[in-house]
């Protein structure tokens, strides 16, 4: 039998040539489609997303680089927030997970699930009206971390919501830091009761 070598990131692979013409057609080891859900997408939440968002731009961590450092759109981080537990013992201490974000960001968690309560839509309308000055045509980019469906998700609202020019930084957090750019640490945006 005739073997070809197929080489990715420095390795090999050996694979007989019927083998050959199927990763030839399966494209490059290990890559994988995923298709935009027609709705919101549900649990898991961490996982690999689309390439796509329909009626937004999606953004490389170099282009979300340039767009911040030009100032000519505002980040929102939607990276979800764990709630205090109702019933935790008389006198424990809760302590919230921090958050270091890309700088000059607004957080506001919990708005990324697949459905989300009231109170948490008006959350997001009022913190997205907050950052556009109340134009919905003002540039925005929504991102979490990296193979976040939560940013999808409220990118995906976001525009439902009537806003036109979404830009979805899918590697969000994670993306920026591997690529050298500092973080701060921020709070949620202040949430009504």
């Amino acid at each position: 039998m005739k073997f070809a070598e197929v080489r990715r990131g420095g390795g090999g692979l050996l694979v007989g040539l019927a083998g050959l013409a199927v990763v030839i057609l399966a494209g490059p080891l290990g890559a994988q489609q995923i298709g935009e859900p027609e709705g919101y997408r549900g649990k898991p939440y961490r996982a690999p997303v689309p390439d796509t968002l329909a009626g937004a731009a999606v953004v490389t961590t170099e282009t979300a680089h340039r767009i911040w450092e030009s100032g000519e759109a505002r980040f929102i981080d939607v990276l979800p927030r764990l709630p205090k537990p109702a019933k935790l013992p008389e006198g424990t201490v809760w302590r919230d997970k921090p958050r270091d974000s890309i700088p000059g960001s607004i957080w506001l968690p919990n708005v990324g699930y697949q459905t989300i309560p009231d109170l948490d839509a008006d959350y997001f309308r009022r913190g997205l009206e907050k950052v556009t000055a109340g134009d919905k045509s003002e540039p925005v980019v929504i991102f979490c971390r990296t193979d976040c469906w939560m940013s999808w998700n409220a990118a995906k609202r976001a525009i439902e919501y009537g806003y036109t020019d979404i830009r979805w930084y899918p590697d969000g957090t994670d993306g920026w830091r591997t690529a050298g750019y500092q973080l701060e640490r921020i709070e949620p945006e202040h949430r009504p009761e």
